[in-house]
């Protein structure tokens, strides 16, 4: 049985690799040929009406194939798991193509939807149908979906140890302790297929092991400053949009998915115009801008966040097809760096690198629910103790003062609120 374990969780591992890498080169083709190149360099010259129809006209056809199979959009590995083991769910290789070309057509289109959501549930998607192919018994069958989510996290991040915590954080911890050996092999050969073809998130500018005592002061000046973006980023989402939403539903219910994908399409089109740098899923933020040696204007920072922000909420509202793990952290990253350059103003000599990726831990830390994971990825992105230190202090922090106004839990950000009745 050990060895048969062993055979499968090498199998999943392998499959999953290079089915996150094609998943992830696909978006890319699909992005520069519908965008006819890079974005950033070819919307400018593209027609308006073309920049506004392209998102609308995409995010129907994504809600059209939502609408013949709902598993498609669900990616919540505990969810995935417990409706297969309850005979609830049935996942067929069609809706692990839908899935993969629902997503493909939201990222790529410009909604601020990220790749990870997918990626585990695609990862889970496998694990299952290995599960089905070498009738291992039904008990195990939770334990490889996690193997299976572990594998796809670990791919898309090009980060084993990031994945494996997410896991740990997302999955039932009872036989965690028991089958961790299987999951860290699966997400080590799944990482080691796409780290050949995907780009790694990294933060360049850490410090490294030498702690900077005039940080100190700062980060506890960034604990309210940051809380204060989530508190907006969760008003809008829970309150605004919700009114917005309840309006639609009472009074044209039949039409809601298609109502809400023309406003969907408009403001992403809007965003494509204004800076195409704040659409699509936010890597190229967390990636490109904010490594490079350049300094970006505090207005050009907070357009950003502004942009993000509504771009996020409002795509999960038009029923866009991917996880809130890389904007989350791409909201984070540009409120740590606008931060950074603020206390640079005030003629404090640090960093906005550095509160970067501060930010974007925490942000996606605190709103999903995941300080460990949150904690990892600053280590494996930074590799530097005082980003460390800093996460693991401002996320506990953070989430316990937003906690005071909002009950923050992981299907709610993933998800449009519920609607009152």
């Amino acid at each position: 049985m050990y060895l048969k374990l062993l055979i499968i969780t090498i199998l999943i591992g392998i499959i999953s690799g290079f089915f996150i890498t094609f998943y992830e080169l696909l978006i890319i083709f699909v992005r520069y040929f519908l965008f006819l190149g890079d974005p950033s360099k070819t919307i400018p010259t593209l027609p308006i009406w073309y920049i506004y129809t392209l998102p609308t006209f995409a995010i129907i056809i994504v809600n059209f194939i939502v609408s013949k199979d709902k598993n498609i959009r669900e990616y919540g590995v505990n969810e995935i798991a417990d409706s297969i083991t309850q005979n609830k769910m049935v996942i067929t290789f069609k809706t692990l193509i839908f899935k993969i070309i629902a997503s493909v057509l939201s990222v790529a289109t410009g909604f601020m939807v990220g790749t990870e959501g997918p990626s585990a549930g695609i990862g889970a998607m496998i694990a299952y149908h290995i599960h089905k192919l070498y009738k291992m018994p039904k008990v195990l069958l939770k334990m490889l979906i996690s193997v299976g989510a572990t594998s796809g996290i670990a791919a898309i991040f090009v980060s084993p140890i990031t994945g494996i915590a997410f896991a740990f954080e997302n999955i039932a911890y009872q036989f965690l302790k028991q089958y961790i050996g299987y999951m860290i092999l699966a997400a080590v050969l799944a990482f080691s297929i796409s780290v050949h073809y995907l780009e790694p998130i990294t933060f360049k500018y850490s410090i490294g092991k030498n702690f900077e005592n005039i940080y100190i002061i700062a980060n506890l000046i960034f604990i309210p400053f940051i809380t204060f973006f989530i508190y907006l980023y969760l008003y809008l989402k829970k309150y605004l949009l919700h009114i917005i939403d309840n309006y639609l539903f009472k009074n044209y219910p039949a039409s809601r998915k298609y109502i809400f994908s023309i406003i969907g399409g408009f403001v992403i089109g809007s965003v494509l115009l204004i800076e195409p740098h704040a659409a699509f899923s936010g890597k190229s933020i967390v990636t490109y801008l904010i490594n490079h040696e350049t300094t970006i204007p505090l207005t050009i920072i907070f357009i950003l966040i502004i942009l993000r922000i509504i771009g996020t909420t409002l795509s999960i509202y038009t029923n866009a097809v991917g996880g809130i793990f890389l904007p989350l952290m791409s909201i984070g990253a540009l409120v740590g760096y606008g931060f950074g350059e603020l206390m640079q103003f005030l003629n404090f000599n640090i960093e906005p690198f550095y509160f970067a990726a501060i930010g974007a831990s925490v942000f996606m830390g605190v709103l999903m629910k995941l300080p460990l994971t949150a904690l990892v990825l600053s280590v494996e992105t930074t590799f530097d103790y005082n980003i460390v230190v800093a996460t693991g202090i401002s996320v506990v922090l953070v989430e316990y003062i937003s906690s005071l106004k909002f009950n923050i839990n992981k299907k709610s950000i993933t998800k449009a609120e519920k609607i009152d009745k």
